[in-house]
């Protein structure tokens, strides 16, 4: 099992200190949100809460995950780092791979790609995108961006993004692209690439969806053993309870260690002592 330390909401000062503890503690990665603005009233429901009302305050953090990922890669040494989701339909293809790719190189190859297809119709319409067809707009830039990441010259006609000859140096190390949603064909889309990444989630809930997404690979002749599920787990609390996640397919955990130890008021110096007593209480090598 992999742990990875999720950075939500947290003031982004305090990141660069919980990253390069994460790294020195042998933590395997951060997990980095998204979002451009926070808009202060909204038509569209958040869609994970049972309420429709967002999970966070106004005015919290929401740093450029591809700036943050190049600064945390300069002060670490092994420690990976996966957006926890980034959303590129509400960008256009070409800033979005150049900025993917240049904290792709500098981090050398430490970075991981988390995206959704997104929720948010009124952030959509600031960044001049439409949020229709945004499902079907994600599946080409995500094979147009590939294609832009390989070294020599790229041409490209798609139903949304025509692409001249042309060329996009650095060239940066692979970078696997993990797919967030339950819904079918977001579980379609993860099986098709090259893991799904879970919003919280409980295990048994958890471990169902790895069993279809087990599924959908083998339907499509392509092998379990690199793909990825990375995910919270709600209710997992012991040892016992990971081993169970592991054994059913889930390879990462994304948590907050310090919430089990201190709450969400933590210090930063509680933070890292969270993370140090999680390691210990559950064996982290």
């Amino acid at each position: 099992m992999k742990y990875y330390i999720s950075t939500a909401f947290l003031d982004t000062r305090e990141v660069v200190d919980v990253a390069r503890a994460a790294d020195e503690l042998g933590y395997d990665g951060v997990g980095i949100p998204d979002h451009v603005v926070n808009l202060e009233t909204l038509t569209t429901p958040y869609p994970y809460t049972r309420d429709g009302q967002r999970r966070w305050a106004a005015f919290t953090d929401w740093p450029d995950p591809w700036v943050l990922a190049g600064a945390l890669a300069a002060v670490t040494r092994r420690l990976r780092f996966v957006t926890t989701v980034y959303i590129p339909a509400m960008r256009d293809p070409y800033s979005a791979a150049k900025a993917i790719g240049t904290a792709a190189l500098l981090a050398g190859g430490r970075v991981e790609l988390g995206i959704g297809v997104g929720w948010c119709a009124e952030e959509f319409a600031l960044m001049g995108q439409r949020f229709d067809r945004r499902g079907r707009r994600t599946d080409e830039m995500l094979t147009l961006m590939r294609q832009l990441w390989q070294p020599g010259w790229t041409e490209f006609d798609g139903e949304f993004y025509t692409t001249p000859k042309l060329e996009m140096t650095p060239a940066p190390p692979p970078i696997p692209i993990y797919v967030g949603g339950l819904s079918d064909v977001a579980l379609r889309r993860a099986a098709r690439n090259d893991g799904w990444i879970g919003d919280l989630i409980r295990t048994d809930r958890a471990i169902e969806v790895a069993g279809r997404l087990r599924a959908l690979r083998a339907e499509n002749g392509l092998s379990n053993e690199e793909f990825t599920i990375l995910t919270p787990l709600t209710d997992a609390l012991s040892i016992a309870d990971h081993q169970r996640a592991e054994d059913a397919g889930i390879t990462g955990i994304l948590t907050m260690p310090w919430m089990f130890y201190s709450g969400p008021q933590a210090t930063l110096a509680e933070k890292i002592d969270g993370m140090k007593r999680f390691r210990d209480d559950y064996r982290l090598d």
